[in-house]
């Protein structure tokens, strides 16, 4: 058994938009110890790289100490102690007993307080109920380490989790690294030492959870590491993606995650390992209401908007699967294979029913299934009878794989240099041929560099040719449902598509003000929402396309300020209490006279002060058409900070509710795919023949956008662009209307 996404572009429209600073890779700092100087910070002082924590002597220690250890019958802590000390003799540490009453424990000498050990420990295992008494003996002995298994603590609730805030800043003035609290014995666990390829090292914030990939070993799948991360008071997932992204013998990171602790420090941990092409797949829990309660009563993590969990895993290459099966076959997956050399896709079957059935599902799922060429047709049917189809899927018919003529047409299959990927659903034993075809592919797999897959449909799972010859390969990667099989496949070709143009978003943040920066910073007014007058200044201050328009606040200035702009105008209340205009009957649109705009600018503030709403005066503005209507906003993530979202606008919005957001900082081809993205795509494109419209405006508005976002940090609480009309290629985008609020 073997072991999404856009890279970002490089153009002149990012180097407009975007203060950009490209870093090579083996710049990256490495180090925990590093504190990132000036040219490692953001615009708003926030780090660019994750240090990586020398996690080594958790994993691999020299000394360790047991502290509440017990022997006695019955007692908890006795079977933990036994499990810690078969543990130590396996990686060869010393272990210690801890405990205040007793003199040996299990026939081992035991000290009473850790600062009275014969040396200094690099691990404190904690089997006590209130771990934070300890914290400080630990800093006494410069212990570096230590495990809390007490629960008991954010699980709860609100007590909880302020006993964990204590506890966690206990551990940070300590100076120890602490796992836990609410974790479990999965970090010594016994690891098959006798299994050979990369391996997976895992991370759960659910002990139980972890059970079935761990349990791959048996199938002859190498695991280096298991992190239980629990509560996360100290170390957290992101700490364990940054070292196993440096481990050599990692092959891919598969977790379970129900919370994250800080967004940030997952996207960089998440960062470091694109840069090192480790792939990281992960169950996150909380796409639905009830997911995201039971989550927070388990660890206590915030679970996060599921759309924007969603977005930034797969801005830094994060595959997300749903199931703990399709945990296990991905990362096992991506693990083992090699880089593919070809994405095309061909499924090869006994029947033609299976190829069929396995190629439409294959297809709906984004994966290439290329035809064959008619030169590689010819050749196939040297062996297959000449009615069956060979344009892929690939029908035999059955009897060649009972022959000699089977190992031919795989052979034959995979030196097409179009194809990456050859599957083999076998939907049921029937030996011998089954045994036959089994033995060909893998003997196949081990003569190519290509990846050989094979989807094993029997419920019994007992027959030699899966147990002992499929599972016997290293090479093979080998499935029990077509759609583990087709999951794993896509994740593998879009790694890889993903990890050989990954650029990343961090090297691309500003790290110094842009002089918008400063214009905005005049405008904003803390707590307050910005008139639309207002947010219309802080979008020209980034440069961003408004119409032509003036404020007045009387019915003369309005009749020559439509002179000013231009026939036909739309007028509008400007105020600061305003954010539903055209449901007031605050909005007026295709003014053509001085007599139209006379009335209009009466009926406003007759409205506006029947409403009991304070105006900073009328807005006459340029009537834009022809356009396609979108919406363009950031909001305030409770993990990730400003987010950036695109998507259909106007009064689309809250019905098709089709958009697509990402985590600043991010470049020009994550901007684009964010329109890719989009039910609504086609209309940018043109429709019933209509012109294209400016994508590259568009583009450059969500750019601009985003660098707003990171400037204002969270004094900008609110952006909302709806209307921004996109004009025919080369005309531009205008910001009709415009709601900001500051924080």
């Amino acid at each position: 058994m073997l072991g999404s996404t856009h890279g970002t572009l490089t153009s002149d429209l990012r180097a407009r938009v975007v203060a950009c600073g490209e870093q090579p890779r083996d710049a990256i700092h490495d180090t925990a110890s590093v504190t990132p100087a000036d040219g490692d910070m953001d615009v708003s002082g926030r780090p660019l790289y994750a240090p990586v924590p020398d996690l080594d002597r958790f994993f691999r220690p020299a000394s360790v100490a047991v502290v509440g250890a017990s022997d006695a019958e019955g007692r908890p802590n006795t079977g933990i102690t036994r499990q810690l000390i078969d543990w130590a003799g396996r990686v060869g540490a010393r272990l210690y007993p801890v405990h205040p009453t007793r003199d040996q424990v299990f026939g081992l000498p035991c000290a009473p307080r850790v600062a009275d050990l014969p040396e200094p420990v690099d691990l404190a295992v904690l089997l006590v109920g209130d771990p934070l008494p300890v914290i400080g003996e630990l800093a006494e002995a410069k212990v570096r380490f230590a495990v809390a298994f007490a629960s008991g603590y954010a699980e709860t609730g609100e007590e909880g989790a302020v006993a964990q805030s204590r506890l966690a800043a206990a551990v940070e003035r300590a100076g120890v690294r602490l796992l836990g609290p609410n974790t479990n014995l999965n970090a010594f666990e016994r690891f098959r030492d006798d299994l050979d390829g990369p391996a997976i090292a895992l991370i759960t914030q659910s002990g139980h959870q972890g059970r079935p990939v761990f349990t791959m070993q048996e199938l002859g799948v190498r695991l280096s590491h298991w992190a239980p991360t629990g509560n996360e008071a100290d170390l957290e997932t992101a700490d364990f993606i940054s070292y196993f992204a440096e481990r050599p013998e990692v092959g891919a990171i598969a977790c379970y995650v129900e919370g994250l602790k800080d967004g940030r420090s997952f996207l960089l941990a998440a960062d470091r390992a694109a840069r090192r092409g480790v792939p990281v797949v992960a169950v996150k829990v909380g796409r639905t209401e009830a997911g995201a309660r039971m989550a927070a009563s388990h660890t206590g993590k915030l679970t996060g908007a599921d759309q924007v969990v969603d977005a930034a895993m797969r801005q830094y290459g994060v595959i997300r699967v749903d199931g703990l099966d399709e945990l296990q076959d991905t990362s096992a997956l991506l693990a083992r294979a090699r880089r593919p050399l070809a994405d095309g896709v061909v499924v090869y079957s006994i029947s033609g029913g299976t190829g069929a059935h396995f190629s439409d599902l294959a297809t709906a799922a984004g994966l290439r299934l290329p035809r064959l060429s008619g030169a590689k047709q010819d050749e196939l049917h040297q062996w297959i009878p000449e009615y069956l189809n060979v344009a892929n899927p690939v029908d035999n018919g059955g009897h060649p794989v009972g022959d000699w003529r089977g190992r031919k047409i795989i052979d034959a299959i995979l030196a097409d240099p179009g194809v990456g990927v050859l599957i083999c659903p076998i939907t049921g034993p029937f030996p011998p041929m089954s045994d036959r075809l089994a033995q060909d592919l893998v003997d196949a797999a081990e003569a190519t560099d290509k990846l050989v897959c094979v989807v094993w449909g029997s419920p019994v799972g007992t027959e030699p040719a899966y147990r002992e010859t499929l599972l016997g390969s290293s090479r093979v990667a080998t499935f029990r449902t077509f759609g583990n099989c087709i999951t794993a496949v896509r994740a593998y070709l879009d790694h890889h598509r993903f990890a050989s143009g990954y650029l990343s978003p961090f090297d691309e943040a500003p790290r110094t003000p842009s002089p918008s920066f400063r214009k905005a910073q005049a405008l904003m007014r803390p707590g307050k929402q910005l008139s639309e007058h207002s947010a219309k200044q802080l979008l020209r201050a980034y440069g961003i396309r408004v119409p032509r328009e003036q404020l007045v606040t009387s019915a003369a200035a309005a009749v020559r300020a439509a002179g000013l702009v231009g026939y036909p105008v739309v007028m509008k209340a400007s105020g600061t209490q305003l954010a539903h205009k055209t449901e007031l009957g605050l909005v007026k649109v295709g003014l053509t006279s001085a007599s139209q705009v006379r009335d209009a600018y009466r009926e406003l503030t007759d409205i506006a002060r029947y409403e009991g709403i304070e105006l900073d005066g009328i807005l006459v503005c340029q009537m834009v058409e022809r356009g396609v209507e979108m919406v363009v906003g950031v909001t305030q993530d409770a993990l990730f900070g400003p987010t950036v979202t695109v998507g259909l606008g106007g009064v689309l919005v809250e019905v098709l509710r089709d958009a697509a957001v990402r985590v600043p900082p991010f470049g020009e081809g994550q901007a684009r795919a964010m329109l890719d993205e989009l039910r609504g795509r086609a209309l940018l494109d043109g429709v019933r023949g209509g012109p294209p419209m400016d994508v590259d405006a568009l583009v450059e508005v969500v750019l601009r956008v985003q660098r707003m976002a990171l400037e204002l940090g969270d004094e900008l609480s609110e952006l909302d662009i709806n209307p921004l009309t996109v004009l025919p290629r080369g005309q531009g985008a205008v910001a009709l209307d415009a709601l900001a609020v500051c924080r």
